[in-house]
């Protein structure tokens, strides 16, 4: 019961951060939640890619993977996880200069997810230049928290679940119409 009560306290503290950063903003809810789903999706990305990471390297010094065995998208496959090209990995996104245009870098970072994984092609979201910069810094910081660094799929599937019960909800209140995006994987 108490993992339950923290991921719906993680849910809202989320949601009414993302939310407020949106009512600042000259964004409608629809030109808002696609590309925050995007963002819930590199997080998630970048954990799973970490976590295969580190999965690899303990196979490589327990001899289970030869040592100097070069790391394939074949690694990744066989973990049901995406090789990340670096641009798109949410760390280095984070790491970039102050000054860079965001919204530049994250359609980057979608445009190299789908060159390198075709059945993702055309479905992650690049509508990002309409966002101001200092919008964008914020939305990556509220989901780099400690928490969410080192959460499990199944957090992120409540989180993105929960998200899209949230944008639906405002979409409705918006337009009187019921708004489901479409899913990114």
């Amino acid at each position: 019961m108490d993992a339950l009560t923290n991921i719906e306290k993680l849910e809202a503290s989320l949601w009414d951060a993302a939310d407020n950063l949106r009512a600042n903003s000259k964004l409608t809810s629809s030109e808002y939640c696609m590309p925050v789903l995007g963002v819930i999706f590199l997080r998630h990305a970048t954990n799973r890619y970490d976590a295969v990471i580190r999965q690899i390297e303990a196979d490589k010094a327990s001899g289970k993977i030869p040592k100097g065995t070069p790391i394939t998208r074949a690694h990744f496959i066989s973990r049901r996880a995406l090789l990340l090209p670096k641009e798109a990995r949410y760390d280095e996104l984070l790491k970039l200069p102050k000054g860079t245009n965001l919204g530049t870098a994250l359609i980057e970072a979608m445009n190299a997810i789908e060159k390198d994984f075709k059945a993702l092609e055309g479905q992650l979201p690049k509508d990002y230049e309409k966002f101001e910069n200092d919008l964008l810094e914020d939305l990556l910081r509220i989901f780099d928290s400690e928490t969410l660094r080192t959460a499990s799929g199944d957090v992120f599937g409540r989180i993105y679940e929960y998200f899209l019960m949230k944008f639906a909800m405002q979409g409705a209140q918006d337009n009187g119409e019921f708004f489901t995006p479409p899913s990114l994987v």
